[in-house]
């Protein structure tokens, strides 16, 4: 790195640390306090910035909780979202706000798991008053946090933060200049770690063994993929699979780490014959996805694009439009806990058992 440039980012990581180290300070000192939920807390964070996978196994732990017949209500902030304060996404019956509203992630959270509270706050302390609220004839069982390993200011049942095994972060640095959120030893706050991302030869014994020295029990998870859905309007639960056997495919995708998504396809069969990656959350621009499209009508290839991407393409009629005029498709995908997942599953049951020992 050029010498001006490594001193322009050192001042802002010393900044960003101190501000944390203070935060965190405080709260530990409980000069900053954390408020008490009447309903059961499970905070699902992780200690890096970006492509965890955090979505998907909130994903994982709503749809765990529904199946059981218990009622969870999330609370996200809703990243890059148009709108302010808090705001209900889904009541447990409607969605109510689309991709723009309420971001992405948050947006197939509530899609996928339509039984389910799902709302936007950039204050969960204000999130969980609302719900508290607002659903006193059916109150939720049980809060689940997205994002929220940094987010203090509400007491949790159940602390877990997600590791990400194709970032090692031991030796990492802070933000701007590494991917850090706050120093590696602030990991201790965890009550469970998950290892997510693992290659299928892969142990992730490297980033288990300090974290079991820590005491934190560890579960090790990989990607499963799931199946090519052709893009259309999110109510019609009948859309067609795409054919994964065609001879391309073109990626498009806005994700933290697409590097991943690529080793999905491939693994999962499908041929990819050109890709065009843009930030974290970024809206396609039009212009570009028209390039796109004529590219791979060219090229016969059909269009192939993230869950996540596709959630925030329902919030823009344009880009539908677009894409209906060519074959276009999304890949699901979900965590394949193949270590420990009766750990979480205990762990999980007890945020409801414990509090209602103590209640």
């Amino acid at each position: 790195m050029h010498k001006s440039l490594s001193s322009l980012l050192f001042f802002p990581a010393l900044v960003y640390r101190g501000i944390i180290a203070l935060r965190n300070l405080l709260f530990d000192t409980s000069i900053f306090r954390s408020s008490a939920s009447p309903i059961p807390v499970v905070s699902i964070g992780n200690i890096t910035a970006g492509g965890t996978g955090k979505t998907p196994m909130t994903d994982l732990i709503v749809n765990y909780y529904l199946k059981k017949g218990i009622l969870p209500a999330v609370i996200s902030r809703g990243y890059k979202r148009s709108t302010k304060g808090v705001q209900l996404v889904s009541d447990g019956k409607r969605v109510l706000l689309n991709s723009r509203e309420a971001g992405d992630e948050t947006l197939m959270l509530a899609w996928k798991n339509r039984a389910a509270v799902v709302v936007v706050a950039e204050q969960r302390r204000q999130g969980v008053e609302f719900i508290v609220k607002h659903f006193q004839e059916k109150t939720p069982d049980v809060i689940i946090l997205d994002d929220a390993f940094q987010h203090r200011q509400i007491q949790r049942d159940l602390n877990i933060v997600l590791i990400n095994a194709s970032v090692p972060f031991w030796n990492d640095r802070m933000l701007p200049k590494g991917r850090l959120r706050e120093p590696t030893k602030n990991i201790g706050r965890a009550d469970l770690a998950i290892i997510t991302k693992l290659r299928p030869n892969e142990t992730g014994e490297t980033l288990a063994a300090p974290l079991r020295k820590k005491g934190i029990p560890v579960i090790k998870s990989r990607i499963k993929t799931g199946k090519l859905v052709a893009i259309a309007p999110v109510d019609k639960t009948s859309s067609a699979p795409c054919d994964r056997s065609r001879t391309g495919f073109f990626a498009v995708a806005g994700i933290a780490n697409p590097d991943s998504f690529l080793q999905s396809l491939i693994e999962c069969g499908i041929t990819v014959s050109m890709h065009t990656f843009f930030d974290d959350h970024e809206e396609f621009p039009l212009q570009e996805l028209r390039n796109i499209i004529k590219k791979a009508r060219s090229h016969n290839l059909a269009i192939v694009t993230t869950e996540k991407d596709y959630y925030r393409i329902l919030g823009n009629t344009e880009q539908l439009a677009l894409l209906s005029q060519i074959p276009s498709c999304y890949l699901t995908i979900e965590p394949d806990i193949f270590e420990g997942r009766e750990i979480l599953e205990s762990m999980l049951d007890n945020v409801l058992k414990n509090r209602k020992t103590i209640g």
